[in-house]
């Protein structure tokens, strides 16, 4: 079993926690999921997967892996596939573990994200903890959505608002009925949680579930079907559901974390050195709801 360090990372202006779930024994896995695209697994228990959509011209990636030397791994993944540049990266949102391999992958491309996540990139590139990272924040940005093209497909970028964290997008390839989401979505495994919205966070996961899709790159673990991504769903919503019964009825946050109910998920992955288990994600629902 390996072992890796956390990725954590705090910003002092927003107390933002960063935590990077850890995946034990998995193997590298390059999954070709449609006409030219492709999903990659990484090997790393502390990077992110990655989707690499093959061009005549060039190749449109989401997410490049936590650092330098996991966008090597990603880019000879790649190379195997395809000798032409890659045109486009785009970052599903600001957490090292999912752009820290940018200027390696793709030191001419153009890198796409949210307003937001440029936002919080640029103010990791000034904290001490992140002088290791050679971080390459976005140079276009999008609020709502933008469509690019790569020769005959389209291939939509939209943020559906606050989820896992406060910029997240989804990247959606309709010609392959697949979707790339980033930490939207973890296979059978309780996500670590920031600054976002758990709430909107099953919205957003409802509307991907209206979509045709087939194939879910997750952010970590291994490729999801439709279903897959409908029991995380499902997860979240009994979570968020049996927190707020609990909150209403007058129970303290103690009590709330002790008193959830999450049998029908016994085989989620739970890791609580990173804060990611049942009580951890109840607790957050919890402090969501009495922000409101």
């Amino acid at each position: 079993m390996r072992a890796y360090p956390p990725c954590r990372v705090t910003l002092r202006a927003a107390m933002v926690v960063f935590l990077c779930p850890v995946l034990l024994d998995a193997q590298a896995a390059v999954k070709q999921i449609g006409k030219d695209l492709y999903a990659y697994v990484s090997d790393n228990d502390s990077s992110a997967n990655s989707t690499f959509l093959v061009g005549r011209i060039g190749i449109l990636v989401v997410d490049t892996g936590l650092n330098a030397a996991e966008g090597g791994k990603l880019l000879s993944a790649i190379r195997k596939v395809s000798n032409l540049p890659v045109k486009f990266i785009v970052n599903t949102h600001y957490h090292p573990d999912h752009q820290g391999g940018n200027e390696v992958v793709g030191p001419d491309a153009t890198i796409i994200s949210t307003d937001f996540t440029r936002g919080r990139t640029l103010a990791l590139m000034k904290a001490p903890s992140m002088e290791a990272f050679h971080f390459r924040p976005a140079n276009l940005t999008l609020e709502k959505k933008i469509t690019i093209h790569m020769d005959d497909q389209a291939v939509e970028v939209y943020s559906p608002g606050k989820a896992h964290t406060s910029g997240d997008v989804l990247v959606y390839f309709p010609m392959q009925r697949a979707i790339a989401m980033g930490d939207l979505f973890l296979n059978k495994s309780c996500p670590a949680m920031d600054n976002g919205s758990v709430g909107n966070w099953i919205q957003a996961l409802d509307q991907v579930l209206q979509l045709p899709v087939e194939s879910t790159v997750p952010g970590h673990f291994a490729v999801g079907t439709r279903s897959d991504l409908q029991r995380f769903r499902d997860y979240l919503s009994d979570l968020y559901e049996q927190v707020k019964a609990l909150k209403n009825s007058g129970e303290t946050l103690e009590q709330v974390r002790r008193d959830i109910h999450m049998n029908k998920y016994s085989d989620f992955r739970q890791y609580s050195k990173y804060e990611a288990t049942f009580s951890d994600n109840a607790a957050t629902v919890y402090g969501q709801l009495e922000s409101h």
